[in-house]
C-alpha cells in the first residue's frame, strides 16, 4: 500500500494532504460502520479537519472537540424549544459561532457549525442520545484525521522551500532589470505592471515563509537528521536576505528619476551594476567578482559627487537627497545584501565540505 502512495506523489496526481484526506475518511467510514454509528457527520469532519502539519492537528483537535460539543448542546436546545423548523437551524448555527468566537475556539467554528446544523434533521426522540451520538461520531473524525496526520505520510516541505527560494531569486532579477532598465527613457514601463510584479514576488515570498513554518512546525514531532536542519537553517538566512531584496525593490520602484538624467558614462555604470546584480541572483552560489567589487566602488563615488554638486536646486530649496542620489543608495545598499548573502554561501560551502572530510 504504501508503495502505491510512493507511486502516485511522485506522479504529482495525489498529494500527501489528499491522500490522508481519503485514508481518514475511509477509517472513520469503517468505523462507523463497525459501531452502527451514522456516518456522515464522521466523515465530514475527518475531511475538514486534515491539517498541514502534524503539530496543527494536535492543537486545533483540542479546539474542535469543545467547539463540536458546543455546536451539539445548541442544536438538542434549539430542536427541543422550536422543533425542526428554519429558526432552528438559523439560531444554532448562529449562536454556535458567536459562542465559539467569544470562547476563542476559532480554529473549531467550522466543525461545530457543521456539527450543530447536519444534526437536526436526523434528531431522535431522545435528545439526550442524540446528543452523544452527534459527539461522539464527530470525535471519531477528529480523532482519526489527527492520528492520521500524525504518523501516515508525514509532509517534508524542504524541497518546495529550496524551489520556492530559487524561483524569488529569479523573479527578483527579473523584476530588477524591469525597474532599473525601465528608467533609461527608452523602455518605459508601466508603474502599475511594476507593482503587480512586485506583490507577486511579496507573496510568493510570504507563502515561502509559510511552508518554512510548517516545516519547523512538522520537526517538533518527527525526526531529522543534521544534514537536513542544516541545510533549512541556511535556506532560513536565504529567505532572510530575500527579505531585504524586496524591501530595496520596493523603494527602488517609487524613485522618481530617469536613467536619462544621468551623463552617458554615468548610465552606462548604473546599466554594468544592475546586470552584475541580476546575475549574482541568479546565481546558486551568488558568487561576486572582482570586478563587479569594482563597478561597486565606481558607484560609490557617483552617489558622493551627486550628493555634494546637486543637493541645492534651482529654487535654492536644499534638497537633500534628490531623486538620482536615492537611486543610487538604494542599488549600493542592494548590493551590500548581495555581499552578505554571497559570504553566507560561502560560509555554507565551508560547513558542508567540514562534514564532509570529517565523515571520510
Amino acid at each position: 500500500m504504501s508503495k502505491i502512495f510512493d507511486i502516485l506523489k511522485k506522479n504529482n496526481f495525489l498529494g500527501g494532504r489528499t491522500l490522508k484526506t481519503g485514508i481518514s475518511v475511509f477509517i472513520t467510514a469503517l468505523i462507523c460502520g463497525f459501531f452502527n454509528l451514522p456516518v456522515i457527520f464522521a466523515v465530514i469532519t475527518a475531511v475538514v479537519t486534515i491539517e498541514h502539519t502534524a503539530a496543527d492537528s494536535i492543537k486545533k483537535a483540542a479546539i474542535r472537540f469543545p467547539a463540536s460539543a458546543i455546536g451539539a448542546l445548541l442544536a438538542v436546545t434549539f430542536y427541543a424549544i422550536f422543533g425542526k423548523s428554519a429558526i432552528t437551524f438559523a439560531l444554532a448555527a448562529t449562536l454556535t459561532i458567536a459562542i465559539c468566537h467569544k470562547l476563542k475556539l476559532d480554529d473549531g467554528i467550522l466543525v461545530a457549525t457543521i456539527t450543530a446544523t447536519a444534526m437536526i434533521p436526523d434528531f431522535q426522540d431522545q435528545h439526550f442520545v442524540s446528543f452523544i451520538t452527534r459527539l461522539g461520531t464527530t470525535s471519531i473524525g477528529i480523532i482519526v484525521s489527527t492520528v492520521v496526520n500524525f504518523f501516515l505520510l508525514p509532509p517534508n516541505y524542504s524541497p518546495r522551500i529550496f524551489q520556492g527560494i530559487n524561483e524569488v531569486y529569479g523573479h527578483a532579477a527579473r523584476l530588477l532589470e524591469r525597474i532599473i532598465i525601465g528608467k533609461n527613457g527608452e523602455f518605459v514601463e508601466k508603474p502599475s505592471s511594476i507593482g503587480r510584479s512586485y506583490r507577486q514576488l511579496t507573496m510568493h515570498l510570504e507563502k515561502t515563509y509559510q511552508l518554512s513554518q510548517y516545516q519547523r512546525e512538522e520537526w517538533k514531532y518527527h525526526r531529522h537528521t543534521k544534514d537536513e536542519m542544516r541545510s533549512f537553517q541556511f535556506a532560513q538566512k536565504k529567505l532572510g536576505a530575500l527579505q531585504q531584496i524586496a524591501y530595496h525593490l520596493g523603494n527602488l520602484q517609487y524613485v522618481q528619476a530617469k536613467l536619462s538624467e544621468f551623463h552617458s558614462q554615468e548610465r552606462i555604470l548604473i546599466e554594468e551594476v544592475t546586470y552584475s546584480y541580476i546575475g549574482i541572483l541568479k546565481d546558486p552560489a551568488h558568487h561576486i567578482s572582482e570586478e563587479h567589487f569594482q563597478k561597486v566602488e565606481k558607484l560609490d563615488r557617483l552617489f558622493w559627487k551627486w550628493k555634494q554638486d546637486h543637493v541645492e536646486q534651482d529654487n535654492h530649496f536644499r534638497q537633500h537627497l534628490p531623486p538620482q542620489t536615492i537611486l543610487i543608495y538604494e542599488l549600493l545598499s542592494f548590493h551590500d545584501v548581495l555581499e552578505e548573502l554571497s559570504e553566507m554561501c560561502k560560509s555554507q560551502q565551508r560547513i558542508i565540505y567540514r562534514c564532509y572530510m570529517s565523515e571520510d
